[in-house]
């Protein structure tokens, strides 16, 4: 099973060293790694190429595919290595993210014909994600993000609304950018977000988890929720939701998502007993006359 790599690049030489390394690392060979410059002038190419050059003296090599070229953002960059890609399935990994460990590739992919034989899909499970490791300034990992935390799943549009599948712990079937489209580049911040949506809460591909620490991701880059990128995130995702959601629904949305977390949340920790016998005991109340 061939894995494609995609990661892009831009003025992130010492991001793209630690990269490259972590890829370099893995015990599983059976990768391409396609490497999306944007026409760097920080010392990226020849990270690059000093990459390239060490991978073709290793005893097992990986196919190394690069470019380096102006591009016209982020999605622009991730839909060029799209297209590059053969493998059966794409993990994107941008500059500056590492591999949680060299083994972890071999896990996965292990994972995954475990899956593929398991649920007897004629192509393979369409995705599979693991953790997602979060580091500050390459120093501290703050805690294992499982992509919601076990109170609901990537399967239901609630998912969506307020949060996201994380692209670089995920191993999407290739064949779903064919059939789903590539990264929308008119967005800024939150393609990625979008086509999982199309994908998943409406196309009905269900991902699959396994606890496996796949990456460590760098929280210094343009996707940093609770920093300076918020409010474009924001607004590029409620423009989507009110492109695509009738003005009702999405007004259901907004005034009872997050009462549907609390009640979740409590359900998971077993609390939810205590909440509906208190309701019902309001509820007789207020059919008997006592409570208006």
């Amino acid at each position: 099973m061939k894995l494609s790599i995609i990661t892009i690049n831009y003025n992130n030489a010492d991001g793209l060293r630690r990269t490259v390394d972590s890829v370099a690392a893995q015990t599983y060979r059976d990768i391409e790694h396609i490497i999306v410059d944007g026409a760097s002038t920080d010392g990226s190419v020849n990270v690059i190429r000093e990459y390239e050059s060490a991978n073709h003296s290793s005893a097992h090599p990986l196919t190394v595919i690069w470019s380096s070229e102006p591009d016209k953002g982020v999605y622009n960059a991730m839909n060029k290595g799209v297209r590059k890609a053969t493998g059966d399935y794409i993990q994107i990994l941008n500059s500056g993210d590492i591999l949680a460990a060299p083994d972890v590739t071999e896990r996965m992919v292990a994972a995954l014909t475990t899956f593929n034989i398991q649920c007897s899909t004629e192509n393979g499970i369409p995705i599979l994600y693991g953790n997602m490791l979060k580091s500050y300034d390459g120093k501290t990992i703050i805690n294992r993000d499982t992509c919601g935390n076990g109170l609901y799943t990537p399967e239901s549009f609630l998912y969506f609304y307020n949060g996201t599948l994380n692209h670089d712990c995920a191993y999407v079937r290739r064949d779903l950018f064919d059939k789903y489209g590539l990264y929308n580049e008119d967005m800024k911040i939150c393609s990625d977000w979008e086509w999982y949506i199309k994908a998943i809460a409406l196309g009905g591909e269900k991902p699959i988890y396994t606890n496996i620490d796949v990456t460590v991701f760098d929280m210094n880059g343009i996707s940093e929720s609770g920093g300076k990128n918020a409010e474009l995130i924001k607004k590029e995702r409620r423009a989507y939701l009110e492109s695509i959601l009738p003005a009702s629904v999405l007004h259901d949305y907004d005034l009872f998502s997050f009462p549907v977390l609390q009640y979740q949340r409590l359900k998971k920790y077993h609390l939810w007993g205590i909440v509906y016998f208190v309701e019902r005991v309001l509820f007789k109340l207020e059919k008997w006359g006592v409570l208006r």
